[in-house]
């Protein structure tokens, strides 16, 4: 199953689907060019470009129809999804052209203008539902006959395992059980589908090209082993669900999916929907594009007054741990004398006099955190988000607050309500006190809540309370 070829099948046929509606627009534009209707009146083409239209608005389309989440997990997608997602674009995508044709037409009538708008909102719906209804029986037809399947292991080898196996071999049309990892001397299930322990986990999902795994463990299963399980499965590219049962220890907003009539419990989907979790990367580049440009003269000034303020790099790189448990480098001015750790991580604090001069002045401003708008730019991070931590921290942290994994599901970020309400953290205790502000974060992530956290992050900035 490869999701990137089926996501350019997508744009591919989109975009043809556009290039049909738009020729098959303009077909109607000269059809009733000098043709008396709607009560006599005359209708007149515009003097337009269209040409350029022509090229332009293709990706116009796709990009609508990305915004919409269209894209996003594709390969998920019901029919219901499809006709509201396609419906929805096409409306977006009628009224923003009528616009622009509006302002550069002749004088029109408004019942032509509104019957225009009807014609290329049904060209529009028509042709780009039928490319993609194309693309959709296509996808349908390689899981019904089992060409494309999603490997699924089953986490548990107890009663509720080998309910949840059977309901699964039965309705589960886009499943194929493997078979089953054993996390206790329980066993209810066939020996000879047991395929191993959790120690054996990345073998096996390697092995078998897992893409969905559903922890089932049995009634008396404690809230520390759940969340060690998830730990170790948030490092691979797989899709983590459970029963309904575990969904009060759980965050309580994940998504209940469907998979044929079990009710699961999915934590690697994200809360936002489609859409908003499309505009808000839209926004993170957009935004972090124009921060960079608009700051460049700064930054370069920042530079030169580390590197007059102490010897070492002007910019300090760090591991920490992101999105899926995946470790990357996050980029930062250098605030602090180079090896002030000499390899043992220690927490700073307001005093800590390992902070230079001109570092102080950055960290009361956050100037020191600009960088990382590259960071955004390359997909480790986003606006906003949990901070993110390093491993050595992470690791005291789940001693006390196991459900730290559950971070794991989104990107990190620059700014969010952990941060705000708790600033700069110098304790492990306070880490987790940001960390449970970061949860309710998450529970409630929409573009809204972004808005307003990224205004109360502006407001602390030019107030001076980054430290």
């Amino acid at each position: 199953m490869n999701k990137n070829r089926l996501f350019l099948n997508y744009i591919l046929y989109d975009m043809l689907a556009a290039i049909f509606v738009w020729v098959a627009f303009l077909i109607f534009r000269k059809t009733v060019n000098d043709i008396q209707i709607f009560d006599g009146a005359r209708i007149f083409i515009p003097n337009y470009d269209y040409f350029t239209s022509f090229i332009i608005f293709p990706f116009c389309c796709v990009f609508v129809h990305y915004l919409s989440g269209f894209y996003l997990n594709a390969i998920r997608k019901s029919r219901i999804n499809v006709i509201f997602s396609t419906i929805c674009s096409s409306a977006i995508i009628s009224l923003s052209v009528f616009l622009v044709l509006k302002l550069g037409d002749v004088m029109v009538s408004y019942e032509y203008f509104y019957f225009s708008l009807v014609v290329l909102f049904s060209l529009l719906f028509c042709f780009t539902y039928l490319f993609r209804n194309i693309i959709f029986s296509r996808v349908q037809h390689n899981f019904k006959t089992k060409k494309w399947t999603n490997n699924t292991l089953i986490i548990g080898t107890g009663n509720n395992a080998k309910k949840i196996a059977d309901d699964l071999v039965k309705h589960a049309q886009r499943n194929t059980l493997i078979g089953f990892v054993s996390t206790n001397k329980k066993v209810n299930v066939p020996s000879e589908s047991i395929l191993g322990n959790m120690t054996q986990i990345a073998h096996l999902i390697e092995k078998y090209e897992i893409h969905e795994t559903i922890v089932v463990l049995d009634d008396d299963a404690d809230e520390q082993q759940i969340f060690k399980i998830i730990n170790l499965l948030y490092k691979f590219d797989v899709d983590i669900q459970f029963t309904p049962r575990l969904y009060e220890i759980l965050i309580g907003s994940a998504k209940i999916t469907q998979m044929g009539i079990i009710p699961l419990v999915s934590i690697t989907n994200p809360s936002m929907s489609d859409w908003e979790v499309s505009v808000k990367r839209f926004l993170d580049i957009m935004i972090s594009l124009f921060s960079l440009t608009l700051l460049s003269p700064f930054l370069f000034y920042f530079m030169w007054r580390i590197k007059r303020d102490s010897k070492g790099p002007v910019f300090y790189r760090q591991e920490r741990i992101g999105r899926y448990g995946r470790p990357f480098e996050i980029l930062k001015f250098r605030t602090m004398y180079q090896g002030s750790e000499n390899g043992t991580p220690k927490l700073s604090s307001t005093n800590d006099d390992r902070i230079t001069q001109i570092g102080r002045s950055l960290r009361k401003y956050r100037i020191d955190e600009i960088p990382q708008f590259w960071n955004i730019l390359k997909g480790d991070m986003s606006l906003v988000g949990p901070r993110p931590e390093r491993r050595y921290y992470i690791n005291h942290i789940i001693e006390d607050a196991p459900y730290y994994c559950l971070l794991y599901k989104i990107r990190p970020g620059l700014t969010s309500w952990g941060p705000i309400k708790i600033g700069y953290s110098d304790t492990v205790e306070k880490m987790i006190e940001r960390l449970n502000y970061d949860i309710i974060y998450m529970e409630n992530m929409s573009l809204l809540t972004d808005i307003k956290i990224l205004i109360y992050t502006i407001e602390i900035i030019f107030k001076g309370k980054g430290v």
